[in-house]
C-alpha cells in the first residue's frame, strides 16, 4: 500500500508522512461530510427507511455534496457537518434511480477542498481502498477489494460491476471509498453477507462505483436528472429462489399494486420471455422503452396463470416530492 494511504489510514500527522502526504491526508478527510436528512412525515419511503436519516457524503465540487440517493430521498430538510463541526444546510440538487447516487446543493459553505473522482474501473481485486465515515472520520478504516461484479438489488436495480469489500464498515450509508492517492472510488451502499462471491460466508460492503457519476454529474448539476428518457419503473420488489422470482412487495399504490400484483407472486415471463434472473427480469423490463410504456408480465398467481399489463412510470414521479430541491 502507497505510503499517503498508511499515513492517512493511522491519520498520523507528523514529520514521518512528509508535510506534502499531511495536507493531502487533512485535505482528503475534511472533504468527507456528514449528511442528516429529515424526511416527509407522509413519505413513500418513510415505513422502510424511517424519517430522521443519517449517513456520510464526499465533497466532489465546490457547492456540491454527492451521497446514496435512499438517505435524502423525500427529505424536508438536510444539514450537513463538515470536519470542523460546522454545521450548513442543504437542498437536494439531483436524483439518480438508475445509479442510485444523490447530489447534493450546498447552501452556504464548507471548509473543505473538493476529492478528485478516481477511476473506478481501474479497480481490481485484492486492492486497498480507504472507508471513511463522516462518525468515524478520524478512525478510517483499511478495506480490501474482494470483489467486482455484478449487483441486483430487489427494488429494480440493477450495476454492472459493483465493488465489494472487506472487512465490513457499520457505517457505510454514503461513505467514500478513497485510493490510495486520495481519489474517490465509491460511494458506499449496503452491508452484504457475501462480498467474497454468491453463496459465500464473507460479510462486507457493496461501493457504487464513481465511473457512473462522470457522464452524468453535468446533468445532475444543470438539470436535477441524467439526459434521456427514464428508465420504467413497475414498483415491484423481488427475490431469486432456486430458479424462480418470487414477489416479496409491491410498492403502495404503485403501477404494480394497481395492475394486480401481489406479493407471493412468481414472476414468469417478460414480454412472453421467461425470466428466472432479477438481471433478465430487469433488462427485459426496461428494453421495452422508457418511462410509461406497458409491460407484459406474467405471473403465477396460487394456481393461476395470469398475464398482466403493468404501465411503468419514473421512479422519481412516485415519491412525494423534496421540499429541498
Amino acid at each position: 500500500m502507497r505510503f499517503f494511504a498508511r499515513c492517512l489510514a493511522s491519520v498520523v500527522v507528523s514529520a514521518a508522512c512528509g508535510a506534502v502526504a499531511q495536507d493531502k491526508a487533512e485535505d482528503t478527510l475534511a472533504a468527507v461530510i456528514g449528511v442528516q436528512a429529515k424526511i416527509q412525515s407522509n413519505a413513500r419511503s418513510a415505513e422502510s427507511l424511517g424519517t430522521q436519516r443519517r449517513g456520510t457524503g464526499a465533497l466532489i465540487r465546490d457547492g456540491y455534496v454527492l451521497t446514496i440517493g435512499y438517505l435524502v430521498i423525500e427529505a424536508e430538510a438536510i444539514h450537513l457537518t463538515g470536519a470542523d463541526g460546522r454545521t450548513v444546510p442543504a437542498t437536494v440538487a439531483a436524483y439518480d434511480h438508475a445509479s442510485g447516487f444523490a447530489l447534493l446543493r450546498v447552501v452556504g459553505t464548507l471548509n473543505a477542498k473538493p476529492l478528485v473522482l478516481g477511476d473506478s474501473g481501474a479497480l481490481a481485486e485484492r486492492e486497498p481502498g480507504l472507508v471513511i465515515p463522516a462518525p468515524s472520520r478520524e478512525a478510517p478504516t483499511l478495506v480490501h477489494v474482494v470483489s467486482r461484479r455484478p449487483f441486483s438489488g430487489s427494488w429494480e436495480y440493477l450495476l454492472d460491476a459493483a465493488i465489494f469489500t472487506y472487512p465490513p464498515v457499520a457505517d457505510w450509508s454514503g461513505a467514500p471509498l478513497i485510493g490510495a492517492n486520495g481519489e474517490l472510488l465509491g460511494i458506499g451502499s449496503l452491508i452484504v453477507p457475501d462480498a467474497g462471491a454468491p453463496g459465500t460466508q464473507s460479510p462486507g460492503n457493496m461501493f457504487v462505483p464513481v465511473d457512473l457519476l462522470k457522464p452524468i454529474l453535468e446533468d445532475l448539476i444543470a438539470d436535477g436528472r441524467r439526459r434521456g428518457p427514464a428508465r420504467p419503473w413497475l414498483g415491484v420488489n423481488a427475490d431469486e429462489f432456486r430458479g424462480h422470482l418470487f414477489v416479496s412487495r409491491v410498492s403502495p399504490e404503485g403501477p404494480a399494486e394497481r395492475a394486480g400484483l401481489r406479493a407471493g407472486d412468481i414472476v414468469v415471463a417478460v414480454s412472453g420471455e421467461h425470466v428466472s434472473t432479477l438481471a433478465e427480469f430487469y433488462r427485459k423490463i426496461w428494453a421495452r422503452g422508457g418511462a410509461g410504456v406497458e409491460v407484459p408480465i406474467r405471473v403465477l398467481q396460487g394456481a393461476q396463470l395470469r398475464e398482466v399489463s403493468v404501465r411503468s412510470i419514473d421512479r422519481v414521479d412516485y415519491f412525494r416530492a423534496s421540499k429541498t430541491y
